[in-house]
């Protein structure tokens, strides 16, 4: 099979054959036929210190199981978060983290929709937010931030501020449903807001604080790191929650399938419309990454083997 490997800290991806993966015990083996590419997947590939599987979202159809294995079977499509080798052809994908795709979606639907409406749906949840709240959503025109925009307001949010990079992407971000588009650059970020979704962190997270009315709440999704001073949040009686999906996936099962079935309702239904930037052949594995390091990506970005 083909896969996608680098060989030093911000090398070169390069396409390499490689044999099949055998799937162990509780594991899937999955014939890929769509992977999600993600910002912590391409942050880790030039900052890490030693090369790392490039997995991730992928999509695709079971082609064999592991021993213990009782959800899935052989020919049964399923997504989920691969964390060996993804850009691959065959993807091993343990069944903890695998979920079945309805007949009527396709895999580059599956791989658009469920990781990272998963990750905007529980960041969502863990801003508790009440019917007619505002909120901001930064890297509101990324896979997830897109994402996160409609589920708000399907959550009864009454205002919706889309946070982005470039003032280019307001136009998408408002025809997601935001009701305004502010830039990292803008002095001011506008009225302020009830709670924030943030997925960048770093040095954005001053000015999301300083947006947050009194008694805000910032969810902290993002791998950027940054730091966040306690008199900011004192003053304004202000919080701080981080949230990471694969704890929900791993210790809340319950809660992780809800989530999934509510996704996949509002997919159905029309009201949650994921929207893909572009799709790559695994040769372009490199390209990919590039538009998702320019942060020039409306939607989500997507490699089909």
């Amino acid at each position: 099979m083909r896969r996608v490997r680098y060989e030093f800290p911000g090398g070169p991806l390069f396409l390499e054959d490689a044999p099949v993966p055998r799937p162990g015990r509780g594991e899937l083996l999955v014939r890929t036929e769509a992977v999600g590419v993600t910002l912590p997947v391409v942050r880790k590939v030039a900052e890490a210190a030693e090369p790392i599987p490039l997995g991730g979202e992928i999509a695709g159809e079971v082609v064999a199981v592991g021993d213990g294995v009782t959800r899935f079977e052989v020919g049964r499509r399923v997504t989920g978060l691969c964390f060996g080798h993804g850009y691959a052809d065959f993807a091993v994908l343990h069944e903890a983290m695998a979920s079945p795709v309805p007949e009527t979606a396709s895999a580059v639907d599956a791989v658009t929709l469920v990781r990272s409406g998963l990750v905007a749906l529980g960041a969502l949840e863990a801003a508790r937010p009440e019917r007619g709240e505002a909120v901001l959503v930064t890297a509101a025109a990324s896979g997830v931030g897109h994402l996160a925009v409609q589920l708000a307001r399907v959550r009864g949010a009454a205002r919706v501020v889309g946070a982005v990079s470039d003032p280019a992407k307001a136009g998408f971000v408002r025809s997601l449903g935001a009701d305004d588009v502010i830039s990292y650059a803008d002095d001011s970020w506008g009225d302020p807001v009830d709670y924030i979704l943030d997925a960048v962190g770093g040095d954005l997270l001053t000015p999301a604080i300083a947006a947050l009315s009194p008694g805000g709440r910032l969810v902290a999704y993002s791998s950027g790191g940054g730091t966040v001073q306690a008199y900011d949040l004192l003053v304004g009686a202000k919080s701080v929650i981080g949230f990471q999906m694969a704890r929900i996936a791993r210790g809340q099962p319950d809660l992780y399938e809800r989530l999934r079935l509510e996704l996949w309702r509002l997919f159905t239904e029309g009201v949650l419309k994921p929207a893909v930037h572009g799709e790559f052949a695994l040769t372009d594995a490199a390209r990919a990454h590039e538009v998702i390091e320019s942060r020039s990506n409306l939607g989500k970005v997507v490699l089909r083997p």
